[in-house]
């Protein structure tokens, strides 16, 4: 735990526990979503992907991690950067792959491509395109879930940048004055486009743009951390109301392809998160210790 707004430190989780076997699954499913990325880089510079296509590796432990303290009833909506989390959500690397080349075979029956994967029946509502858009589509998510009376909550993921955006806030006001089980999760990769967090955003503790809504912001690159912090937040906010939560991680690629991702860093910086903070890396030594 790296930063608490408005919260009680004592009452946040500060150990995890795993078996041998949900190690394996968690590397497992992490090295797929590591694949798949770097498969569809390869595609995109043959010309075999067109449009849009945002990468994701380098953040896999979200991904993996909020699945793995979630349950299906749970809902996600995320940005244009979600290959992993259709995934995650139950779908095939064929299908995504497929959709990405615009093929009837695709998960959307190519229609959809890159940015919107979706998938209702296990409550993956997409993939967005529209920078923020996700934000007061996942409130309204929550929302049908209170007015259900569901035991049940909404994740709604964006990136540093779009935490700029101003419908952010009037979802969360919205979450707020009617305490809906709403977790808003910043994935902050420190780079929107091509500016750093710093850059861009005047108050960069993402975790505390909420004002009167609590946060906490976590260290994302191991995967049990974000397991647990998904488990905690869930039950929170199901009980209390709306949460905001920064996952610190890095992105390797630029932001798009159009975006060779060193004009605004170095190879340098890039290659000691390589080397110390990979989360592939850090499950797989998780399991050899």
């Amino acid at each position: 735990i790296v930063g608490v707004h408005r919260l009680e430190t004592k009452d946040l989780p500060t150990t995890a526990t795993a078996t041998k076997e949900e190690l394996i699954k968690y590397f497992t499913n992490m090295s797929t979503m590591r694949r798949l990325e770097i498969v569809s880089d390869q595609l995109y510079k043959k010309r075999e992907i067109r449009g849009f296509c945002h990468l994701y590796d380098g953040q896999e432990a979200i991904a993996e991690g909020m699945e793995a303290g979630m349950t299906r009833k749970d809902a996600i909506i995320t940005a244009y950067r979600d290959h992993c989390q259709a995934l995650a959500r139950g779908d095939t690397t064929y299908r995504i792959l497929a959709e990405m080349m615009a093929k009837q075979t695709g998960s959307s029956k190519g229609k959809g491509g890159s940015m919107h994967y979706y998938n209702s029946k296990e409550r993956f509502f997409g993939g967005n395109g529209i920078v923020g858009a996700q934000m007061p589509v996942g409130t309204g998510l929550a929302f049908a879930m209170k007015y259900k009376g569901e035991d049940a909550f909404a994740c709604t993921m964006y990136g540093d940048g779009a935490a700029n955006q101003g419908q952010l806030f009037e979802a969360a006001n919205i979450a707020g004055l009617h305490k809906l089980p709403m977790i808003y999760i910043c994935e902050n990769n420190h780079y929107g486009m091509g500016t750093s967090a710093e850059r861009g955003s005047h108050n960069t503790k993402f975790y505390a743009r909420g004002d009167l809504i609590p946060g906490l912001k976590v260290d994302a690159q191991n995967v049990l951390m974000v397991r647990e912090t998904m488990k905690w937040a869930g039950a929170y906010v199901k009980k209390n109301g709306p949460l905001f939560l920064e996952f610190s991680t890095y992105r390797y690629h630029g932001h798009s392809m159009s975006d060779p991702g060193i004009t605004y860093r170095t190879k340098d910086e890039v290659q000691k998160v390589r080397d110390t903070r990979d989360p592939v890396e850090i499950a797989r030594n998780m399991i050899l210790e």
